[in-house]
This record gives structure tokens, sequence and C-alpha cells, in this order.
């Protein structure tokens, strides 16, 4: 061992100066990723080489990663890389000793000294990679991506004219043809595609590679070199062709360029570009150019979010996605990358601008400019408006987390029911052995944990099921599908009686003998439509079961009807968002898609733009298991202008970050578009209340993962008020935080007095615990000082157009306003039946005259709280119910173990 280790110590103190040799030389191509095969762990040593060449990698031994040696394999004309010992990078065409390990990867574990997430072998062994797109022994066959992206800056020549004639072979391919000797190396490499050398090389195998992987200009060097590209670059001057002198490797009739000199041949008439420059204009908005910053510094990233762009990266492609999501720093490294920040991010990361000719790598979007280089960026900041205003207000004004009492089951569901208490259900399996499954919490016994709670039953698990409050004249709540088996076609009713202080007698009802769901449903939501009946929608066959792309009605009155998209978007789509739209029709939003259905047939009326995701990556979704939510925008009297639609939070497939913005649109106006506002944090597992004042709070959730059991982290202890009454990226402040994390199954749901109730987190992973504590949240309007509005009403049965009035006890009526908010069933990120509406109200002395709402598409038939705000001050809430039970639901069930409370 101590011979070893002193080689090994000789080796690896020659590397730096291998190095430093090869330092000066033009910077690596890049190896795509793809093209690399992993081919195991591998023996080597000393005195048998497996791989005999030393690879030289841009920042050497140090900086070590798999990409670096495979890039400096590839731009040396190698197949094959191998890394070893956290700092070696080693290169060849062919194996030429050494295995397969005969202890497979037990001993290739040192980390690399660039990425510590990445193995660079070990002591006597390597991590072997092999480029596939090349054939060890005759060269690159496979076709390569065509870069077909025109450069828009001056160019400098075209149709090169050969200082002396020189006979063209008649192999080449039509349209081909030699277009001159050019000087390589003077700026840097005048073409960008480097083959592995070749030793038949001649100028019809050169050109009929680059032809074949859809290049238009070829060149070949030293002989055995063939480079391809679209363009020659670097303002490359044209020399004697005598320069070009080598004969070529496969052919000595034939001339192969020489050193620094390249023989080039091209497709059609040659262009030149000239020295690329970083872009300085026409760049997006408000955005200027900085100079070359550093990146990777202590294998940290400067900016966080990267986007690869392999054919059109360029400032104003890579500026413009960072503005539109909302960062105000950005920039290109590596030619095809583009990131995104903020200007804060560069003091954390300890990156320094460092002299602007270290950027020196094209853009693929704009063979004219500088997209950064190895680790440094072409950075630009925005100087304009600031893209978003948070607000951070401070005391009372940024509201605040309470305990409440102790919870009796970790709660999946909440309801507030017209009795004003709400009920609590559980999964079956993980909470305490001995629940019942479902309780209902009285607010007036919040002091006295022996009160507060009443135990109620179900027979079949609600887990993962939708939830209702019906518009029935007992505001029963519903709920429908569950868990596995028989659950998954559960439909249960419970009719809320007592009050807050009087005893509650009445049970959760259900017979799945009798009343079952058409379709078994995991994961389903439920909505009320305009006409009064229950609409079902999606889920999957139990527990991470084959979709169900099918929708149904409740009462049952026809099959269940299928749908395509909601096949196609399965995993991603669960618990898919819906609305009556005023117009008539029906809103769904799913995964990271919208459109608009004919609320008789069912039939697409109208697909919607897809939905932005994450800066970086759009195939970020916003419902179950990329979880996100949605609200509805307020809704005023006289309800001229579009329902606007609400969708905060989310994340990215296969648990990636959380996304951190809210996008909102008008799903009624032709063309529109979706709005992206930044949020303060990333959330997933995104909770949202609507407030009575019509300002909306963000809670719960984590930065990182999705929705399931252990599969997200790093909880989000920030609450965020949102109020659209500001203009947009100005409506979000920072609140209060908890400390509790709620994570997985978890709630938040407005109470009559106006606090939110937050409930519920149940991973069931070691980090965060099954949460029983119940918290609530105090809006500023609750901390303010000033004393709330009372009133009284005697009418809380409204039909649509009517008035009615109400009685001012307390309170100035010459700002009055009055909000009316959907009753909620809130579950993993749901709101079903949120809805905010302003109506019409006038005053005359105490008396005040309220108009309800039109009709059923701008207001769905359904129980409300009806508060009074004085400025911002909200009243103790009133429930009421508007537009009657069009749909008869209070006749059904017609079974004799179902109570009913009738139709009027």
């Amino acid at each position: 061992m101590a011979n070893l280790h002193s080689s090994r110590a000789a080796r690896m103190l020659a590397f730096p100066l291998l190095f430093s040799f090869a330092q000066g030389a033009a910077l690596f191509p890049r190896a795509d990723p793809n093209d690399w095969k992993y081919l195991g762990c591998y023996t080597d040593s000393v005195g048998a080489r497996t791989l005999s060449n030393v690879g030289y990698t841009l920042g050497g031994p140090s900086n070590m990663t798999v990409e670096n040696c495979e890039n400096a394999c590839m731009s040396e004309g190698y197949v094959y890389a191998g890394v070893e010992y956290s700092g070696e990078c080693w290169c060849d065409n062919e194996l030429r000793n050494g295995g397969p390990a005969p202890d497979g990867e037990e001993k290739c574990t040192m980390p690399c000294n660039g990425n510590p997430q990445q193995n660079c072998g070990g002591p006597d062994r390597l991590n072997l990679y092999q480029n596939t797109a090349v054939s060890p022994s005759t060269g690159p066959i496979t076709a390569q991506p065509t870069i077909t992206s025109s450069p828009t800056d001056a160019i400098v020549s075209t149709t090169p004219v050969s200082s002396s004639t020189r006979a063209v072979p008649t192999a080449l391919p039509t349209g081909w043809d030699y277009a001159g000797c050019y000087v390589d190396n003077t700026n840097g490499r005048i073409m960008e595609r480097q083959l592995p050398d070749d030793p038949k090389l001649t100028i019809e195998s050169c050109v009929s590679r680059c032809a074949g992987m859809g290049y238009v200009v070829a060149g070949t060097q030293f002989s055995r070199q063939c480079f391809c590209d679209n363009y020659v670059r670097k303002e490359a001057a044209l020399a004697d062709d005598s320069n070009c002198s080598m004969s070529c490797a496969g052919d000595t009739s034939e001339k192969c360029g020489g050193p620094n000199r390249m023989s080039v041949y091209s497709k059609g008439d040659l262009t030149v570009l000239p020295n690329p420059e970083p872009q300085t204009g026409g760049l997006p908005g408000s955005w200027e150019y900085q100079g070359c910053l550093e990146d990777n510094v202590n294998q940290k990233r400067t900016f966080p979010y990267q986007i690869i762009d392999k054919d059109n990266n360029s400032a104003t492609n890579c500026l413009s996605r960072c503005s539109m999501f909302g960062f105000g720093a950005g920039g290109m490294t590596y030619g095809e990358e583009c990131f995104c920040g903020d200007v804060a991010d560069i003091g954390k990361a300890g990156a320094k601008l460092v002299p602007e000719s270290r950027c020196s790598m094209t853009c693929p979007g704009n063979e004219t400019a500088i997209c950064g280089a190895g680790n440094l960026i072409t950075y630009y900041k925005w100087t304009g408006s600031p893209l978003q205003t948070w607000s951070f207000p401070s005391g009372n004004a940024a509201g605040r987390y309470e305990f409440l009492i102790g919870g009796v089951v970790v709660s999946l569901m909440t309801t507030v029911g017209i009795n004003g208490k709400i009920t609590f259900q559980e999964k079956f399996g993980t909470g305490d052995p001995n629940t019942t499954g479902a309780y209902e919490f009285d607010p007036a016994f919040e002091k006295d944990f022996s009160k507060a709670w009443r135990p109620m039953h179900v027979k079949t698990d609600i887990f993962c099921s939708g939830g209702l409050v019906l518009p029935d004249r007992a505001g029963r709540q519903l709920t429908v599908g569950g868990w596995s088996g028989t659950s998954t076609h559960g439909v249960r009713l419970y009719w809320p009686d007592g009050s807050p202080g009087k005893p509650s007698v009445n049970d959760w009802q259900e017979n799945p003998d009798e009343l079952a769901l058409q379709d078994g449903r995991w994961y389903p939501s439920a909505m009320i439509m305009a006409n009064g009946s229950i609409l079902i929608v999606g889920g999957e066959e139990g527990s991470n079961g084959p979709p169900v792309p099918t929708l149904e009605i409740l009462p049952r009155v026809g099959p269940a009807l299928y749908m395509d998209w909601l096949e196609r978007t399965d995993p991603n789509n669960l618990y898919p968002f819906l609305t009556p739209l005023p117009s008539g029709d029906i809103f769904a939003a799913y995964y990271n898609e919208a459109r608009i259905l004919d609320e008789k047939t069912f039939d697409t009326v109208k697909t919607l733009p897809n939905m932005p995701g994450a800066v970086n990556n759009d195939e970020g979704g916003r419902t179950y298991p990329l979880e996100g939510t949605m609200v509805l925008l307020p809704q005023h009297a006289p309800y001229t202008d579009p329902l606007g639609v609400l969708l905060c939070g989310g994340s990215t497939p296969f648990g990636g970050n959380a996304i951190d913005n809210c996008v909102s649109i008008q799903p009624e106006v032709p063309n529109s578009k979706w709005v992206i506002e930044r949020m303060p944090s990333k959330r997933v597992l995104t909770c949202m209340a609507g407030l009575p004042d019509g300002t909306f709070l963000i809670l719960n959730g984590a930065k990182e993962g999705v929705a399931g059991f252990g599969l997200a982290k790093d909880p989000n202890l920030n609450a965020v008020l949102y109020d659209p009454s500001k203009p947009v990226n100005q409506r979000m402040s920072v609140m209060g935080n908890t400390t509790i994390a709620r994570m997985y199954h978890s709630e938040a749901i407005l109470i009559p007095d106006g606090r939110v109730l937050v409930s519920g987190s149940d991973p069931e992973d070691p980090d965060f615990p099954q949460e029983y504590r119940v918290e609530v949240f105090l809006p500023p309007y609750l901390l303010s000082g000033a004393p709330r509005p009372t009133f009284t009403i005697q009418d809380t049965d409204w039909a649509y157009g009517q008035n009615y009035k109400i009685e001012i006890t307390s309170g100035n009526t010459s700002k009055l306003r009055v909000s009316l908010l959907g009753l909620v069933s809130s579950t993993h990120g749901n709101s079903f039946g949120s809805r905010t509406i302003f109506p019409a109200v006038s005053c005359s002395g105490t008396t005040c005259t309220i108009t309800a709402p039109p009709d059923s598409h701008t207001c769905p038939p359904g129980w409300f709280m009806l508060f009074v705000l004085d400025g911002p001050t909200p009243s103790v809430a009133s429930f009421v119910r508007i537009g009657g039970d069009p749909g008869r639901l209070g006749d059904w069930p017609a079974f004799p173990d179902f109570d009913l409370p009738g139709v009027d």
C-alpha cells in the first residue's frame, strides 16, 4: 500500500502541471451528456493502464467532475473517458488493460473533487464512460441536433474566394464545394463541433459525416481531424492554399489543413461570423449588460434556476424568461445554459466580476453574441421598475398564529357547517387506534377540551375523498370517493344540527349497498353545478391505481362520461379544480392545462393556453400530486367584470423544487393569457383561504417535493396575504410565521368569526410528526383594535336578484360593505365551494338592503357566510342560502336509512 500511495502522490502532483500546460488551449467543446453511457466500475493500475492518455480538464483535478472529463476526452478525440481517485481523468479509443471490477461498484466510491455528489473512481478503480455517438474504430456516425438559427448581427464575409485554385474531390455530396484555407485559433476555434481523430480521414469522409449530422460547413486539419459547423467563426482570415498542406491520413493525394489551418468546405455560400461580443443592444425590457461573472464558486451556483436551451439560448431568450417569472438577475453560461435569480444571490454565492474576455462561448441562438464560458456567466441585471414589490408588515399588521386547541385526530378534511361548528375527518390506519374516523369541533368550547370535540362515525375510509356543503335547506355535508375497495365508491352525508354551545346529535350516514358512485374514485373533485346537481370528476382506481378518466353526476342521471384529457394527463391531474362560469359553462384546471366545458354535454368549448410552471420547468403543475391550490378572485356587483381564477404554488415532476408563483386568468375573455406573479417563497402542498375583506391567505406546505407520504421537505412556515385590489405584482405581503410544519394532509379554512383555522399534517416520515394541534391565524383586521360591526338578519334563504334587509346594531354605515363567502371543504390544498362575492348594498340609517347575485351562473346555489365590514373590520358571520335547491337534493337519496330535509 505504501508503494501504491507514493505512486498516487507522484501522479496527483503531475496533474496540476499537466493542467497548467493545457490552459493555453482553446476552451473545450461541451459533450452532449446524452451521448455518454456509463459502463461500470473498471480495474486500473499504474503499470497497466485501462485508458492510457491523461485528460486535461477545465479547472484541473480540484474541479474534476464526470462531465469535465467527458468534455476533455471528447475534445481530444477519444471515445472512452474514466475518472479515478477523485481528481484524475483518463482517455483512450480502446480499453487496453483491466476490465469490470470483480467487486462491482464497491471501490468506485471516491467523491469527485468538483462535484461531491458524483463518484470519481477510487484506488485502482475507474468509473468508465463511452461516447455512444462515436465508433471507437471509425469515428462518429450518429446524427446530432441540427443548428438552424441564423446570426442577427453583421456578417464579415460570404462566398470567399480562395487565393489559389485547388482540385475539389468529385465524390462530395451535391452542393458542396471547397471554400478555402482558413486561419484557425487566432481568437479561438473557428468551428465548434470537433469529431474524434480519424486515422483514415479523407475530405469525402469528413464532409459526408458533417452533412449527415445536418451541418453545412466541414473542415479538415492536421491530417486526421474533422470539424463541423454551420459557419466559420471568430472573424477567421482566409490564408493561401499552400498553408493547408498536410496530406489527409486516409488519402495522401488530398490535403487536410495544417497547423492552425483549416481546409474548409461548404454547402452553398459560406458565412464567416465576426468575433462574438456580449449582446448590449436590442435587449428585452429594462435589462442591461453587467459583465462576466463567476459561477460555481466553491460548488455553489450563483443563480438558482438553470434552463438548458441547446438550440436557441441567447440573451434575448434567456432574459425574457427570467423577467417573465419575476427574476431581475440572470445570464448565460456554457453557451447553452440560462440562469435566473436575484441580485442578492451574487453576494450569497461569493461570486465576483472577472475580465470580460474570459466569457468566450457563443450563443446557439445568436451566433454573434457571447453566452458565458465554463463556470462563467455573461451577466445582466434588470434596471427598470421592480418586477414585483412585496410588502413586509410588522407587528399586528403582519397577523399572527395562535394555538387554538389540541386535536383528537390528524385531520384530513375540515368543513364549516351551517351550525357554526367544524367537522374534522381522518384517514383510516395512521391515527390513534381508538378514534371513530370523524369528529365535530364546537368553537364555543375552544378553551374546554372535554366539551369541544364530539365523536362522529363513518363506515368507509374517506382518505383522499372530495367534499362539499350541499345547497339543500339543511346544508348537508357530502364526501365522495376514498382510499380503496368499497370506500372509493363511497357517498357519505351529514346533516348539521345544534349550534355553538348547544349539543349536536346527528351523525354521518352511508350505505354502500344503496348509494354509491358509478366509478370508484381516489382523489376526485366535486362541484355544485348551476342547476344544483353535483358534478364528480376524475380520480384513480384506489391508491396509485389506473386513472378514472370520467365524470358523473349525483343524483345519478346517466352513465359516467369519458374524458380523454383526464386519461392523457394522469397521474398529475388528480383533484382537478372546477368552477361554474358566468357564461354558463364550466372551467376545469388540471395538471398544467385548463379548458372550458359545456355544462350540458361536457364537450370542450375552449382549450386555454397551458399554465406557466416554474421559470426553469414548463412541466410544473398545480393539481395533485404537484399540489398547488385554486380560488376564484372576488366578484363585485354589478358583475360586469369577467371572472378570474387564481392558482398558487405547485411543484415540478419527479420531486423537484416547488413552484414560487401564482398564475391567474379570466377564462371567458377571448385570447386571454395567464398572468404570472412571483411569490416571496416556493410552496407545494399549498392551502389558501378567502377572507371577508376580499384578500386571500396563502399558507402551509413545503418548499421542495410533491404530495404524498414522505415526499416533501423544507416546510414553509410563513403565511402570505394576497390582495387582488392592488396592482399585479404588488399584491403579496409577507405575514407572520408558525412554528408547526403543516405538510401533506394539512388544511386551512375560514371560520365564522373571521379567523383562519389551520389543522392537520400527516407526512408519515421521521422528519415531521403527525400533527394533532389546531391553530388559528388572526389576520390584521382582528388585531387593529377597531371594534367589529354587528348586525341582525331575519331572512336567510335568498332568491336570485332579490333584496334582503339587515339591521346594523353597531358600526359605521357610511363605508359599509358586505361580503359573501362560500362554505368550504378543505383537503389536499382544495377549497371545494370557495367563492367570494361583494353584492350591491345600500343603507338608510341603520337599515341596509343587500341585493342577492342575479343568477346561478354568477353564483351557483349554495350556503354562504355573510359578513358586514366596517372598513377592513368584519363582523361575525351569519349563514345564508342563495339560489335554493334547484337540483332537489333535499329529496335525495330516497332510501329509508337516510334522513332527508326535503325541498321547499
